[in-house]
């Protein structure tokens, strides 16, 4: 059987091919513009029996068999032996066909996109699609591709994701389509449905927006017209061995990345002409009279032409958006990223607390709030009607690392208790199943697991990388987080945990030495963990309504205020900060939250002294920034004895703003507005100025990564994100700095730049 199949040559057999392969070639026997291409099968095949005529695989395999998939160190531990086996082995010979087969492009850049074959009888219905790769147009080159590929497979989420379906890995096979990588003008996605049109579009190659390291320009077509949205769009992707197309003046070569060129934008415009958005508008209508909805991977490619040629990339053939007419999809705000598949549990009364969640379920609720955490531990993620993104809801969520929905509309009222569902934490999705589902048929594969970020590339950056963090069982995982420290240990997530599900008063005064002695433990695991890493302690930012599920009110007693009023709680926490700094662990410093007045801190740092917290030089007392008054007063802060500050820019953006963070409308509540942009960077000015170090810690870099390039040019000195989010803020971070290094090379820093102005931000910024 031939291994090599043109597009123009398949007509059927998806499971030999894959579902990318089939539906391409019969959108390019319609007379669609369809880029070149063939497909690469019988590699599964091939490679499962040089792998299992090893005794070394047929050991890992039998070892893999009899492992508890559950247990995260052991199986990555398996996976990695796997992996490394695999590079071992020859494929030549088939890197050489596949060589042959595209010399006829004449191109010196390919591009591979794999896809997993399974078997049709899988819970598994939906196209598995691994990540693409960009090989040089080489036997050898092709030949650590198709091993790095198939590979993949091997990862510790597949095996745990295979074990859960029940596939043997025997079963396994790719298909691999192969196409020619030409450079693009620009690149995007085009979303045809019955009553709408939405494309998204970037500068080059589209890996940018499927990397998520751009936001793309966004037109929304339907009832005859066109809205449209510009994007923040800070790079762009070539092909290194290709020239540079005309249109692309306005970009800066910045770095390579193996076969791509990687661009730096010096200014924001659309990335399509109208000339190309109304060839994009005529494909899309004609689309949407045959197919009830599409998903079109497109791009203008430079070639020998002047004239961009538009090719359809990729599709898929499946309900998409919020606009899909599918009963069985619900959308809302993707809160934290994970995937899982599980029996639902709906609590519907929101004064009704559970005191008992079933482990291994999907929560369903109004809404979550802080004190639900000790029931929580073993859920498999959750799903709530209300909350925004930086809502305590989301926090929680990405705080347990389980994958979370939030701003569901109606969703306990569609959702029934023991629906088994698919929860899809990072595109905020949720597919409901059949009720009456056994829990012995659901998976969950959630976000913590590994934690790992061992990856990331050693590039030196200066500004520093913190985490988010306060779950005792996530601190084995540590040790593979590529950060400078613990910017931000939440202790009422801390204290919650300890309390055992009941009321702090129950433990006071009666059980006093013990909430002690458990405080002090607790906090020590954390230090122990980082050392010699800083950890920055929050004192309890404790607001009432929070836990006793009532309306948010954001002026209660709560914060300092309630520190003053009664400061029993804070003396506690202060004496067990001393205590764990006489046990000798002098990493550890102290955050005051949500500081409205000098007269507030100076109270506080009155009680620190007196437990002897300041006697220690290596000790430093912050605070966060995130009442406005700050903007006012951080200069009598540090004359006060501020040693650091921590912008928080959930609260900063709720009260500058005036929008409860809860709301679940992301175009109200904005943390790229030019008012809160102006604040971040006047509270990085004067703390510069000031001589003191600035982190930020609130979900802002996260949400919108695009920030960071100003974060960094204003002069923030760290910045804190949870565990999964590292990654993503390093690389974020390593191009706003050599971005900023080749400006000043380039001397296009002009003077009146570097003084960290903040007049022109709402020029730059757009919301």
């Amino acid at each position: 059987m031939e291994k090599i199949h043109w597009l123009e040559q398949i007509h059927s057999e998806h499971t030999l091919v894959g579902v990318q392969a089939l539906q391409l070639s019969q959108l390019l026997q319609r007379g669609y513009p369809v880029k070149p291409a063939f497909v690469v099968t019988q590699i599964g095949r091939e490679f499962s029996d040089r792998l299992f005529s090893s005794s070394e695989m047929t050991e890992l395999f039998d070892t893999y068999l009899h492992l508890d998939v559950d247990d995260w160190q052991q199986l990555r531990q398996v996976a990695q032996k796997l992996r490394q086996a695999i590079q071992k082995f020859s494929v030549t010979d088939l890197s050489e066909v596949i060589a042959v087969a595209a010399n006829s492009w004449h191109v010196p850049v390919l591009i591979f996109h794999p896809e997993v074959l399974l078997p049709e009888d899988t819970l598994q219905n939906q196209q598995n699609v691994l990540p693409a790769q960009v090989s040089s147009n080489n036997p050898e080159a092709i030949a650590q591709k198709l091993l790095q590929m198939w590979s993949q497979l091997f990862s510790a989420k597949n095996l745990f994701y295979w074990r859960h379906l029940g596939i043997e890995l025997r079963q396994l096979d790719i298909a691999v389509l192969v196409q020619p990588l030409h450079n693009a003008i620009a690149s995007g996605v085009l979303k045809c449905q019955v009553a709408q049109l939405e494309i998204q579009a970037t500068y080059g190659l589209g890996l940018a927006i499927t990397r998520g390291e751009v936001i793309p320009d966004s037109y929304l077509v339907g009832n005859g017209t066109v809205r449209s949205q510009l994007g923040n769009k800070t790079i762009a992707y070539g092909v290194a061995d290709l020239p540079l197309p005309p249109q692309f003046t306005h970009l800066i070569p910045f770095a390579h990345q193996d076969e791509l060129q990687v661009y730096l934008l010096n200014k924001q415009q659309y990335a399509l002409q109208e000339q190309e958005l109304q060839q994009l508008i005529r494909l899309g209508q004609e689309s949407s009279t045959t197919h009830a909805a599409i998903a079109y991977e497109w791009a203008f490619e430079f070639r020998d032409t002047d004239t961009p040629q538009l090719v359809i990339t990729q599709c898929h053939n499946v309900p998409i958006g919020t606009q899909s007419p599918s009963p069985s999809l619900l959308q809302g705000l993707a809160a934290a990223p994970g995937h899982s598949i599980a029996p639902a549990y709906v609590v519907s009364n929101l004064e009704q607390k559970p005191s008992y969640l079933p482990p291994g379920v999907i929560i369903v609720a109004t809404t979550i709030s802080p004190d639900w955490l000790p029931l929580l531990q073993h859920a498999a993620g959750f799903v709530t009607e209300r909350g925004g993104l930086t809502s305590h809801s989301a926090i929680l969520a990405r705080e347990l690392g389980i994958p979370a929905v939030v701003s569901v509309s109606h969703a306990t009222e569609i959702i029934q208790t023991n629906d088994l569902i698919d929860l899809d934490g990072r595109r905020g999705e949720i597919r409901l199943g059949q009720s009456g589902n056994k829990p012995d048929q659901a998976f969950s594969q959630p976000i913590n697991p590994p934690l790992h970020t061992s990856d990331i590339p050693t590039v030196p950056i200066a500004t520093q990388i913190l985490v988010n963090f306060s779950q005792p069982h996530l601190l084995d995982k540590v040790p593979n987080l590529a950060v400078d420290g613990l910017g931000l240990l939440r202790s009422e997530m801390m204290l919650l945990n300890m309390l055992e599900k009941e009321h702090l008063q129950a433990w006071l005064p009666q059980h006093k030495q013990q909430l002690l002695e458990r405080w002090q433990e607790c906090i020590s695991q954390f230090v122990k963990a980082f050392a010699p890493k800083p950890v920055f302690y929050r004192s309890l930012d404790w607001r009432s309504p929070e836990f006793q599920l009532l309306s948010n009110s954001v002026f209660g007693r709560n914060h300092i205020l309630s520190y003053l009023q009664d400061p029993t709680l804070f003396d506690l926490e202060l004496t067990v900060l001393a205590a764990v700094h006489q046990s000798g662990y002098d990493n550890v410093h102290l955050i005051l939250p949500f500081i409205r007045t000098v007269e507030e801190f100076v109270f506080c740092r009155q009680r620190v002294e007196q437990v002897g917290l300041t006697q220690s030089p290596h000790f430093q007392l912050w605070i966060m920034a995130e009442v406005p008054s700050v903007l006012f007063l951080l200069p009598e802060y540090v004359k006060a004895g501020v040693q650091g500050v921590s912008i928080g820019t959930n609260d900063l953006t709720q009260l500058l703003l005036g929008v409860d963070r809860d709301l679940g409308l992301t175009t109200v509540f904005n943390a790229r507005h030019p008012v809160v942009m102006q604040a971040i960077a006047q509270i990085i000015l004067q703390a510069k100025q000031a001589r003191i170090p600035c982190s930020i810690c609130g979900q802002a870099p996260v949400l919108y990564p695009e920030i960071i390039d100003f974060l960094v040019r204003w002069g923030i000195t760290a910045i804190s994100v949870e565990a999964d989010a590292v990654e993503q803020t390093y690389h974020a971070i390593a191009r706003a700095e050599q971005r900023l290094l080749l400006e000043h090379a380039r001397h296009q820093l002009q003077p009146e730049n570097s003084k960290f102005a903040t007049e022109n931000i709402g020029e730059n910024l757009k919301y």
